[in-house]
């Protein structure tokens, strides 16, 4: 587990050279055991209906934030069978001004046990790259955002002590619970100084991208009630519900426009119960996504359009499908805005004197940025480098590999955050 360095006397005339070097040094010098943290997550299974796994991570992650001096609380998801959000805090001093930052991540993973189990997926370094689930979606992320407190607190005492400290975790990221997104705003408050999101970003030839916006998303499920009908002795009197939703499949595929950058994505379909009956039920399940809000109305309205009589009918004309649309969630788009542009330049400029150069990046994945953009100043991709995220296949002869971290970026982009919250911190209280 990885501990706090004795904090050095705070220097008031230190220059931001200095800073940079001690943040280095300090960061470097406790990769290996943030990497053997990381190894300790990974090794838990954390699938987001594992709520079990899912409290085992949130344990493991409580216990390594304990030592910077954070206080742990749980919080029950509202939605059954999901585990627990994790909330820590390390509030400042109560007779000092405070500055509320706010760092995110969750503690779900999209692998179920018997999933990494049957591809043989758990922790694999190999050449520049460590294999394994969440190695960088997003346990890798956690704790990179350890290590940028533990630098800050360690290095920059005088900068860590003003500032409200909120590290926030979500059960259930990756099904997007609802209940997170008003658990982060409460705890955000209006007067935030930032909300830092810890999902992965690429480093590439010294090019930082940071993720400045996010699409929004609906989903939404299409339910077809049909006739049924014996197939050889009936078969006329039947109207095939699975024949119906496969003409709307297509009319709601035909939806996605990438010069509007609109998906329509129809992810599962069910259908009929026997080989030898008419289907007399078939439903399928769709997401679209969108930055446009204008748009993403449209599309959605376009699918709610389907509802009412289809156009199957049985063959002796006596009946008839008939389509409903169920919207089951919106989740806002995080579009650009002109504080997450500031919260971007503040960044940016703490990269270039390590010869980083940072670009924005609009991306159509969701995050719990989405759910705090418009309330605090938010960034996203502080996380490490990595790919192939949601993959656990490992068959080099198909070219299909599993999830991996890159762990040379742990570095650069922990030193990255920590700089440029030091310089936040510093501009507010210079701020009149």
């Amino acid at each position: 587990m990885p501990s706090t360095i004795v904090h050095p006397p705070s220097d008031a005339t230190a220059t931001p050279g200095d800073l940079a070097a001690r943040l280095r040094a300090h960061i470097e010098g406790t990769l290996d055991a943030h990497l053997a943290l990381l190894q300790h997550m990974v090794a838990v299974n954390s699938f987001s209906t594992n709520a079990e796994g899912v409290d085992a991570v949130g344990w493991l992650t409580a216990e390594a934030f304990a030592p910077l001096g954070f206080d742990a609380e749980r919080v029950p998801s509202r939605t059954s069978g999901f585990g627990q959000h994790l909330i820590l805090r390390r509030p400042g001093p109560a007779d000092r001004p405070m500055r509320r930052i706010a760092l995110v991540s969750h503690l779900d993973t999209v692998y179920a046990a018997d999933e990494e189990r049957a591809n043989g997926f758990g922790w694999r370094p190999e050449g520049d790259r460590i294999y394994g689930p969440g190695t960088v979606d997003i346990k890798g992320g956690t704790v990179v955002a350890r290590m940028v407190l533990d630098a800050v607190v360690a290095c920059a005492p005088e900068v860590a002590d003003r500032v409200d400290w909120i590290v926030a975790l979500d059960a259930a990221e990756e099904r997007m619970a609802p209940d997170f997104g008003p658990l982060l705003r409460g705890l955000l408050g209006p007067d935030a100084l930032a909300c830092l999101v810890f999902e992965s970003a690429r480093l590439d030839g010294g090019v930082l991208r940071l993720v400045t916006a996010r699409k929004g998303m609906a989903k939404l499920r299409v339910e077809v009630a049909g006739t049924s009908a014996h197939a050889g002795n009936a078969h006329h009197q039947g109207a095939n519900a699975i024949v119906q939703l496969a003409r709307l499949v297509e009319r709601m595929a035909d939806l996605t426009d990438p010069s509007r950058d609109l998906t329509v994505n129809v992810g599962i379909v069910r259908g009929g119960t026997v080989r030898n009956r008419v289907a007399h039920h078939a439903e399928a399940s769709l997401e679209i996504r969108a930055f446009d809000p204008a748009v993403l109305d449209e599309a959605v309205a376009a699918v709610q359009a389907l509802a009412g009589p289809g156009d199957v009918v049985s063959r002796d004309g006596t009946a008839r499908c008939q389509v409903r649309v169920v919207l089951e969630g919106t989740q806002t788009a995080w579009p650009p805005n002109p504080a997450t542009e500031r919260l971007f330049v503040a960044f940016a400029r703490a990269a270039e004197p390590l010869g980083l150069r940072a670009e924005p990046e609009a991306r159509g994945g969701l995050s719990d940025g989405n759910r705090a953009w418009d309330l605090a100043p938010t960034l996203d991709g502080l996380g490490p480098a990595g790919g192939n995220m949601h993959a656990s296949e490992h068959d080099p002869a198909s070219g299909r590999e599993q999830e991996y971290v890159e762990p040379g970026s742990l570095v650069p982009k922990a030193l990255v955050t920590a700089l440029a919250i030091c310089d936040l911190v510093q501009g507010a209280e210079a701020a009149p």
